[in-house]
């Protein structure tokens, strides 16, 4: 019997086209009357969303990692011009990954839709309905919030539209579209499970994951209070810090205390592996920063995270948090990519405390410290001594995010929500960032598709 993880993938080898903004139509629309009809229809379906997350950990390389402080391209080379482009910030509309982010995260929405649409009409219990329509929202959330991250102003489709009918769909207040996605989340959370109690479910959105991305969306709002609200039963929750940040990372240790939503892969199986992440023929490689390795304090484990070691016997190196070793048969390797994890959880908690008001103890104090000295055991804790004000914290915090999070896709997305994109460049690279460039431009045949500047215009700057 295969279980969910196999039948994601193949479901991704099945649909893996790439499709744009104007291919929202269902996957296989002759029978679709047919098909969204039964448990065993709707499952499907929804296996067919799950699979655009494994396009993420590319999009997250090149729309997070590069565009940060986190990776640089000292020059671009044969195919890497687009990714050089988006990391000096010379990237414009007609930049092809822009292009392909676009369409693969409209691309899982339209999934999403034709789930939700097709459920008045299934033969199924209220119960299962709901929790049906509750990962199709997750999930359509989930590439929402990216999709406002990194354009703002989108257009929002929330049902199925024909080609001729999303020539009409003009962009949206990324305002509107956020609390659109939290209403989304709201419902997702009350109508998931905690678990899945079958392993073969493994994969699939619970409560716990509904919650974080529902307080980093608020975060996005400036609803602390609602963030802390939300998180704080979270901290005495199932959900753990390892004692070893390494063994979080280890493939022989996937979905662990601290996992609380991640990508599923498998070597073995053809078709759903993965190549090495940042993998290259040399241990030192010139991707890695020198001022993100100095960041880290000389007792910081994380710092060993992100140096380089050798894949089993091979000629391939990778940063020791992506480490595996190729499969001989598919010639794949299988880290998950976790999307969630709890050490962001406390983090974020102890961010939305003390945006509520400076405490000189407490939790914002405890949740900061539990994520430091987790990998600085030989630091001291953070005190009103060393912290003595908001502004001292706010950066503390800032900074275990740039520690904590290396590579994991959600710099750009921090910087950018807590304003400080601009310093951060400007110090890692010497590069004066331009606010225009907080945004990415739409690509170009998107917005031609539209024809219409009144209703969807290319983002200012552009």
């Amino acid at each position: 019997m295969k279980n969910f993880l196999s039948i994601i993938l193949l479901s991704l080898l099945l649909t893996s086209c790439k499709k744009g903004f104007l291919s929202l139509n269902p996957e296989s629309e002759a029978n679709a009357e047919n098909y969204y009809k039964t448990a065993k229809g709707f499952n499907t379906a929804l296996i067919g969303a799950y699979a655009r997350f494994t396009d993420y950990p590319t999009m997250y390389f090149e729309m997070s990692s590069y565009r940060s402080d986190e990776l640089s391209l000292g020059a671009p080379t044969a195919g890497t011009q687009d990714r050089y482009n988006i990391d000096k910030f010379a990237d414009d509309p007609s930049n092809q990954i822009l292009l392909n982010v676009w369409g693969n995260l409209y691309n899982g929405i339209s999934r999403c839709n034709e789930i939700i649409a097709r459920l008045p009409d299934a033969s199924l219990g209220d119960a299962e309905r709901r929790q049906v329509e509750a990962e199709a929202r997750f999930i359509r959330a989930y590439h929402y919030y990216h999709l406002v991250k990194f354009w703002g102003n989108v257009p929002l489709i929330t049902q199925p539209v024909s080609p001729s009918e999303s020539l009409k769909a003009g962009s949206v207040p990324s305002g509107q579209i956020l609390s659109t996605l939290a209403d989304d989340l709201r419902f997702a959370r009350e109508n998931l499970p905690e678990r899945f109690a079958s392993q073969a479910d493994l994969g699939r959105a619970t409560s716990g994951a509904a919650t974080v991305l529902l307080a980093k969306v608020l975060m996005e709002q400036k609803n602390y209070a609602e963030v802390q609200r939300l998180l704080k039963p979270l901290l005495t929750s199932r959900y753990k810090l390892l004692n070893d940040i390494a063994e979080v990372f280890k493939v022989t240790n996937k979905n662990n205390e601290e996992v609380i939503f991640s990508i599923r892969y498998n070597k073995e199986v053809p078709g759903a592996g993965h190549g090495l992440w940042l993998g290259t023929t040399s241990a030192k490689s010139s991707l890695v920063p020198p001022k993100l390795l100095a960041a880290y304090g000389a007792n910081d484990r994380r710092r060993d995270l992100l140096l380089y070691a050798r894949s089993g016997s091979s000629n391939n190196f990778v940063p020791n948090k992506f480490m595996d070793v190729i499969s001989a048969t598919t010639q794949n390797a299988e880290n998950d990519w976790i999307l969630l994890r709890f050490s962001e959880v406390l983090l974020m908690y102890a961010e939305a405390v003390n945006e509520l008001g400076y405490t000189p103890s407490g939790d914002a104090f405890n949740c900061l410290n539990i994520v430091h000295r987790r990998s600085a055991i030989a630091d001291p804790n953070f005190t009103s001594a060393s912290l003595p004000n908001q502004a001292a914290f706010r950066d503390a915090v800032q900074l275990e995010y740039k520690l904590e999070l290396a590579y994991e896709g959600q710099r750009w997305l921090i910087l950018t929500r807590t304003g400080k994109a601009a310093s951060a460049i400007r110090q890692e690279e010497n590069i004066n960032l331009p606010t225009f460039r907080l945004l990415f431009p739409i690509p170009q045949t998107e917005v031609e598709k539209i024809g219409n500047p009144s209703i969807m215009p290319q983002n200012p700057g552009y």
